[in-house]
C-alpha cells in the first residue's frame, strides 16, 4: 500500500538519519516538513438544548492545519485514544480550514480493531441534527448528534467517514503520529474491514470527541508545540507525554475523573505566527472553548527563541522578557475563566541538529524564561520538564537516553518520563469542585 506523508508531501529529511541535516537552508526546509502549524477552532460547547448538555466533557482533541491533500469518493479511517470513557459520545468534524462547502456522505463510530479494522458489534451510525450526513460551510466545524455506546476510559476509536465529491484541500492536523487509513472509491463506513489503498500520518477532517462521564469529570488541556504534540514519538503507540498523563491519571482511582486533551501544535509560537496562529491568539479557541476544561497546562516558548536565528527572521527576535509578558497575558486570561494553569520549563535544546536554532544567548533566554516559571509566583504551579529530561553532567542538553536524535525533540522514554514528572496532586481538587 502507498503512504501519504504528512501535509501530503514526499517523505523528507526527517526520515532520514540526523546526520543529513547541515546546511542551514536544508535545516530549515527539513523542520518545516517536520513542523505542521495548525489553526484550530475550539470545540464547540454541547447545544443547551441537550438534556445532558451540562454533562459533556472533551475526552480527545487535535488541532486542525492546512494542507494541499483532497479527497474523493472515499473513506477515512482515523484512529484516536480517548482519555475518559462514558455512556454517551458525539464527535466534531472540522472544515475550518476549507474554502468551500465540504460533503460528509457518512459518518460511523466503532471500537477500533487492528489495522483499521473495527471490533464487530459497536458500530454506530453518526448523525447531523438526525441525518446520515452533513454539508459543513466553509471555515466551519460541525457537531454530531449524541450517540449511545459504553466506552471505558482509554478506549482506542475509529471515525469513518464517507466523502462522496471532491473535498478541496483537507483540514488536517499534520504530525498526528497515528495511521490515517483511506480506502479506494467506495462508502465503507460500516465495514469491519476497511479495504485499504493508502494510509497517512496525518489526521484529516476530525477534530475533538466528547463525552458524558459516568460521574462528574473535568478537562486537563495541554496547550504547546510539537514537543507536546508528540513529534518523533512511536506512530500508534500513544506515548506523548500527554498520553502518559492520561494513563496515569486513569489508573489513580480518586483522579480517574479527570481526562486529557492534547492541544499541541507543532512549530507553535507564544509571541508570533508562523503558517499556524500563536499560542494567544487560539487560546480561546484551543482551551478555553473545550467542554469541561478546569486545568491549563503551558509549554511553549522554544520556538519563539530559536526560529528567527534557524530560519534568518531578524525582526521576529523576542527577548525573554517579551516571552514572559506573553506567559502574563495567558495567565490573566485562563484566570479570568476561574480555570488553573501550569507552567512547565521549556526543555534543553544545546546539540540540536538544526544549524542556527541553539545559540548561547537563546540558551539565556531559556534560563530566563525558566527562573520565572519556577519563582516568579504567576502560574498556580511548576511542571518542571525541563528537570525531567536534561542530562545531570550536561545540563543544557536532552538526556541521551531521553533524545529522539535531533537534541531537541524527546523519545518515546522521554516523553514518558516527562508524562511520570506530574505531580497527579495538581488534579485533586477534580472531585471536589463537583461538590455544591
Amino acid at each position: 500500500m502507498n503512504t501519504i506523508a504528512e501535509n501530503g508531501r514526499r517523505p523528507g529529511p526527517e526520515a532520514r538519519s540526523p546526520r543529513k541535516y547541515r546546511p542551514i537552508a536544508q535545516a530549515a526546509a527539513a523542520l518545516l516538513m517536520v513542523i505542521t502549524l495548525g489553526l484550530h477552532v475550539p470545540a464547540a460547547r454541547a447545544h443547551e438544548g441537550d438534556r445532558d448538555s451540562r454533562d459533556w466533557v472533551a475526552t480527545w482533541a487535535e488541532s486542525p492545519d492546512s494542507t494541499s491533500v483532497k479527497f474523493s469518493g472515499q473513506t477515512l479511517r482515523e484512529v484516536v485514544r480517548i482519555s475518559v470513557g462514558g455512556r454517551r459520545l458525539r464527535v466534531r468534524l472540522s472544515n475550518e480550514m476549507g474554502t468551500a462547502p465540504l460533503t460528509v456522505g457518512a459518518a460511523h463510530l466503532a471500537v477500533a480493531g487492528p489495522g483499521g479494522t473495527i471490533q464487530p458489534g459497536t458500530d454506530r451510525v453518526l448523525t447531523f441534527g438526525g441525518h446520515g450526513g452533513v454539508t459543513l460551510a466553509p471555515s466551519a466545524p460541525a457537531l454530531s448528534d449524541p450517540v449511545d455506546i459504553d466506552i471505558s476510559d482509554l478506549t482506542s476509536l475509529a471515525v469513518s467517514l464517507y466523502f462522496p465529491s471532491d473535498t478541496g484541500a483537507a483540514t488536517t492536523h499534520g504530525t498526528a503520529s497515528q495511521t490515517t487509513f483511506i480506502s479506494g472509491s467506495g462508502d465503507f463506513t460500516a465495514a469491519v474491514a476497511l479495504p485499504v489503498s493508502t494510509t497517512s500520518t496525518s489526521r484529516f477532517f476530525l477534530s475533538a470527541i466528547y463525552v458524558v462521564p459516568d460521574s462528574p469529570t473535568d478537562a486537563v488541556v495541554t496547550l504547546g508545540d510539537s514537543i507536546t504534540d508528540g513529534l518523533f514519538s512511536t506512530v500508534d503507540a500513544n506515548r506523548r507525554w500527554p498520553d502518559r498523563l492520561a494513563e496515569r491519571l486513569a489508573t489513580v482511582h480518586r483522579f480517574k475523573r479527570t481526562s486529557v486533551v492534547n492541544a499541541g501544535i507543532s512549530g507553535n509560537r507564544v509571541l508570533n505566527d508562523f503558517v499556524g496562529p500563536n499560542a494567544q491568539s487560539r487560546l480561546d479557541r484551543d482551551v478555553l472553548g473545550e467542554p469541561g476544561v478546569r486545568f491549563v497546562t503551558l509549554l511553549e516558548g522554544i520556538n519563539d527563541i530559536g526560529f528567527p536565528t534557524l530560519l534568518g527572521l531578524p525582526a521576529q527576535a523576542v527577548s525573554a522578557s517579551a516571552i514572559i509578558d506573553g506567559y502574563r497575558q495567558l495567565i490573566a486570561r485562563v484566570h479570568s475563566h476561574g480555570l488553573k494553569i501550569y507552567g512547565a520549563t521549556l526543555t534543553p535544546f544545546e546539540g540540536t541538529i538544526y544549524p542556527g536554532y541553539f545559540t548561547t544567548d537563546g540558551e539565556a533566554k531559556r534560563q530566563a524564561v525558566n527562573q520565572f516559571i519556577r519563582t516568579g509566583g504567576a502560574f498556580d504551579a511548576v511542571i518542571d520538564f525541563d528537570a525531567a529530561v536534561r542530562d545531570p553532567a550536561h545540563p543544557t542538553r536532552l538526556l541521551a537516553a531521553f533524545d529522539s536524535g535531533d537534541h531537541l525533540h524527546p523519545n518515546d522514554a522521554g516523553y514518558r518520563a516527562m508524562g511520570d514528572a506530574i505531580d497527579l496532586h495538581l488534579f485533586d481538587e477534580a472531585e471536589g469542585l463537583h461538590r455544591d
